[in-house]
């Protein structure tokens, strides 16, 4: 226990490995990784540093002193030269050419793009493993008839696999947003006070093809293609921007999969895992909560929230930079990633377990079918002969008896009275064999098929990602 406040993100939700990527030891190392290859890379350019300095920048990458660190930042009021102090300490031979050329954004910038990018990476093969989950419920349950709902009103049948397939449909597309933001990215490299190279100009003695092979050289050594064309003192902000929108279609993806499965569990067609010792209520021994999607739910509200926020930064970077997007930054970027990758294993448990109830899914569908096969009924009466508009007079009058009926509590045998009504001129056997609910999900299995077969392509790089969940 600590007397300090600690996100609940990193400490109960977010993954080993997500929160990891955005820990102090990866930004800092980070940040002497890209001191030491931009030392190499002016050394290998030309500049006056000797091997040795860059041989021990390397040597020194991840023993940092971080009270030493804390120290000098309180007398320096600057994290990064706090940084470079304490790294000179550490590697005093290179002390002196540390961060040449460089400014702050060198490193802050380029370490958040590696770190966003890693990120990133990590939350697509996530969303992977969650579409290969789904693809296999699909799959299974794709012929298995289920009671649909259009305004949460009963409607024309589906079936499990297909409304799965739904949910399917929506993270596809948040796969491919994801790897389309992650092509795009590109590196900042080392650009100056302001994005102008004045100070490389001056180092490399106005050779900016040097400039442009330093630049090339540092992003190809952090896997980068390219640097951006042009820049001003950071990267432009945008890129913030793009990378929360697509985490918050994640967020919009897995909270209508979670809300749908919860209602679905209020009447047990569907129900989440629930392990043998688990508790649902402390007061209600019975009870069997969806508190796993209640949980996806309220993460992902929170994911939802921020798009606004990075809005808001990129549109006021006014000029070459300005300071007012570091603070937010380091709150928003690390929360949103710890936050989509703890709604998408949220999501791959739930799957990965979910249980279909197939008495209960069939029982709720045949009590709503004889409503459902009136357009079937009426369609066949009319080929028999009968007239369309005094057809659907009698199905509606006794239609809304049993409705009547059925809301006090009453039995109704709606098949029955239609076979009674002499207009219809059909048999109880004839009605009765109306009534097979697979008559009524169309395309269902041959739409999921079809559909699996276009993005298993895409899902079946192997993943390791553990989605057990311990809370």
């Amino acid at each position: 226990m600590t007397d300090r406040f600690e996100s609940p993100l990193s400490t109960r939700y977010a993954s080993q490995r997500m929160t990891s990527l955005f820990s102090q030891d990866t930004r800092y190392r980070t940040w002497r990784r890209l001191w030491a290859v931009l030392a190499r890379t002016e050394m290998e350019l030309g500049l006056p540093i000797t091997q040795d300095q860059v041989d021990e920048l390397f040597a020194h990458i991840e023993d940092i002193d971080y009270k030493l660190v804390r120290q000098r930042e309180k007398e320096v009021r600057h994290d990064v030269m706090a940084h470079v102090w304490a790294y000179g300490k550490a590697a005093p031979s290179a002390a002196g050419i540390i961060h040449l050329g460089a400014t702050s954004c060198y490193v802050t910038d380029n370490a958040d793009l590696i770190i966003y990018r890693d990120a990133l990476s990590l939350v697509r093969d996530e969303l992977r493993e969650l579409l290969s989950c789904l693809a296999q419920f699909a799959d299974r349950y794709k012929g298995l008839p289920v009671a649909g709902y259009t305004h949460y009103q009963p409607a024309q049948p589906v079936t499990a696999g297909k409304r799965a397939a739904l949910w399917m449909q929506d993270l596809f597309e948040d796969l491919q947003d994801t790897e389309h933001v992650i092509s795009g990215m590109k590196f900042l490299g080392s650009r100056g006070a302001t994005g102008t190279e004045a100070s490389y100009m001056d180092l490399f003695d106005g050779d900016g093809g040097k400039i442009d092979e330093m630049n090339r050289r540092i992003a190809e050594q952090f896997g980068f293609a390219e640097c951006y064309p042009v820049c001003g003192q950071t990267y432009p902000r945008q890129l913030d921007s793009r990378i929360i929108n697509v985490l918050s279609c994640i967020a919009h993806s897995c909270y209508k999969m979670a809300q749908d499965i919860r209602l679905l569990q209020h009447d047990r067609q569907l129900e989440e895992p629930f392990e043998d010792e688990q508790i649902g209520s402390s007061a209600m021994a019975y009870k069997r909560n969806p508190m796993r999607c209640e949980r996806i739910c309220s993460l992902a509200r929170y994911l939802m929230t921020l798009p606004s926020d990075t809005a808001m930064t990129a549109s006021v970077q006014f000029l070459e930079r300005t300071l007012d997007d570091s603070a937010g930054r380091r709150i928003v970027m690390p929360e949103a990633f710890l936050c989509a990758d703890a709604v998408i294993r949220l999501a791959c448990n739930v799957v990965s377990g979910l249980r279909v109830n197939e008495k209960v899914s069939d029982r709720t569908l045949r009590d709503l079918l004889p409503f459902m096969a009136t357009e079937n009924i009426l369609m066949e009466a009319v080929k028999r002969g009968g007239d369309r508009q005094d057809l659907h007079e009698h199905i509606r009058r006794i239609s809304m008896e049993a409705v009547k009926a059925r809301d006090e509590g009453e039995e109704y045998d709606l098949i029955g009275k239609l076979a009674e009504d002499d207009a219809l001129g059909m048999t109880r056997d004839e009605l009765d064999g109306v009534l097979d609910p697979s008559l009524y999900t169309g395309r269902c299995s041959e739409q999921v098929t079809a559909f699996l077969e276009k993005v298993r392509p895409f899902i079946e790089a192997h993943t390791d990602i553990d989605y057990s969940i311990e809370v």
